[in-house]
């Protein structure tokens, strides 16, 4: 049971009402995941950015972004954002399920293209062991043909999820899809 409520939409004013509306055109419904951040307007109106920011992404793919997700969260144990990426993954972007579980066990096991796979294993090293990234890493990555503006993103991108990992544990927010 959430110790913190999350703030609904029906009960929701200003500009997280307006918020809310944005995010309910775009996904239909308001997930608990930013209903959580309502009480905190600065919060969420950074989070949504964030969100639209990604979603349209013109290099780091939706599919790249659901596995940073996924594989940061499980290392965070947040169940209710490893639950809601693995469905990403399978109902939106075409993996399996033996796929997605495939890449838990393993992350370079994962389905995604062998320059994607390589930021996400930095993306990874970054977030769970930031002192160890080199600058063999990351010239890499630029060999590949990744900028170091997309390696920022990703990072970032993996950062922000390990934020959001922590207010879902912290106050115990239920899966609600």
């Amino acid at each position: 049971m959430p110790i913190l409520h999350p703030l609904t939409p029906e009960k929701a004013t200003g500009k997280t009402a307006k918020i809310y509306q944005e995010i309910e055109a775009a996904f239909g419904r308001v997930p608990a995941v930013l209903q959580v951040q309502g009480w905190s307007e600065a919060a969420l109106s950074q989070q949504w950015e964030s969100i639209k920011y990604y979603r349209n992404h013109p290099h780091l793919s939706p599919a790249l972004t659901a596995t940073i997700r996924m594989l940061v969260s499980q290392a965070n144990h947040c169940d209710y954002c490893v639950g809601f990426n693995e469905a990403l993954l399978i109902d939106q972007f075409g993996q399996s399920p033996d796929d997605v579980s495939a890449t838990k066990k393993n992350p370079e096991a994962t389905p995604l293209p062998e320059r994607e796979k390589a930021i996400l294993l930095l993306t990874l090293k970054a977030v769970q062991t930031p002192a160890a990234v080199s600058q063999t890493d990351m010239d890499r990555l630029i060999a590949m043909g990744w900028s170091e503006g997309d390696i920022m993103d990703a990072v970032i991108h993996g950062a922000r999820n390990q934020m959001i990992d922590v207010i879902m544990n912290t106050f115990k927010i239920e899966r609600d899809f």
